[in-house]
């Protein structure tokens, strides 16, 4: 008779449900660790596995080991790379990570947190930041995340309805956790045009970000950020060249959009 844990992974969410684990595995995972970590029998994980061989989207590696396979890398590079705003960002991206030498974002709002779109690492191979491509932070925690609230939040009553009774969790000694500095950080964005994030997320890491757009009376689709760290590119230098930041920023779009 089947457990309460393995009727909850049936059909496609069993598949499904291997398909995410495996992600987590870069190096790979075999049967029993993913049978554990999904709390399902062996050969219920089995079973998905064959199906995601099938199509390519799982591989067998060695004996017993299983990683995400080809197919599926090459259904998400060439989705992603054809993404419009992949297309429009890159290049300000990497021309911002060339002028200041630091690690560059473009992250969205999604609930209460911040969904990383895309990355350019600081060139010269030094010190690479944790976030990846398709990776989360609570938006509270970071300059993107504040940004993008500044426009969807007018109030502090409707901030008090978005935080809803959850605890703002501390990541550093520096992140911000009551709904009254938070507010106050929102007003000044609005106020600027540019968030900060003083080593709030990472220790030893500040950023500023500013909107890709709007348009006028709309909200952005985005924002782009430049995570520094904090020795070698202080917070006050990074406000420093804010106009700047925003001028590149609004070369770039103005180029995408002339030739779309």
């Amino acid at each position: 008779m089947a457990t309460d844990e393995e009727t909850k992974l049936v059909g496609a969410d069993r598949v499904l449900a291997v398909l995410t684990e495996l992600a987590e595995h870069p190096q790979g995972a075999s049967l029993d660790e993913l049978a554990q970590s999904l709390h399902s029998s062996k050969s219920t994980v089995h079973r998905a596995l064959t199906a995601l061989r099938r199509a390519g989207l799982a591989s067998q590696v060695s004996r017993g080991i299983y990683i995400l396979g080809d197919e599926f890398l090459r259904l998400a590079f060439r989705n992603y790379a054809a993404r419009p705003e992949a297309v429009r960002v890159e290049p300000v991206l990497r021309e911002l990570a060339r002028t200041y030498g630091e690690t560059t974002h473009y992250a969205v709002l999604d609930g209460t947190d911040v969904v990383y779109r895309a990355k350019v690492d600081a060139p010269g191979g030094g010190v690479r930041l944790t976030s990846e491509i398709g990776g989360r932070n609570p938006a509270h925690r970071t300059a993107v995340g504040k940004l993008l609230l500044s426009y969807e939040i007018s109030s502090e009553r409707e901030l008090e309805r978005w935080i809803g009774g959850r605890a703002l969790e501390a990541r550093t000694p520096n992140s911000i956790t009551s709904a009254s500095e938070l507010w106050a950080q929102l007003e000044a964005a609005r106020k600027n045009g540019f968030a900060v994030d003083d080593q709030e997320n990472e220790p030893g890491v500040n950023c500023v970000a500013l909107p890709l757009g709007p348009e006028l009376g709309s909200s952005p689709a985005g924002a782009i950020s430049i995570s520094a760290l904090a020795f070698r590119t202080p917070l006050a230098e990074l406000v420093a060249a804010v106009p700047q930041i925003r001028q590149t920023i609004e070369a770039s779009a103005n180029s995408w959009d002339s030739v779309h």
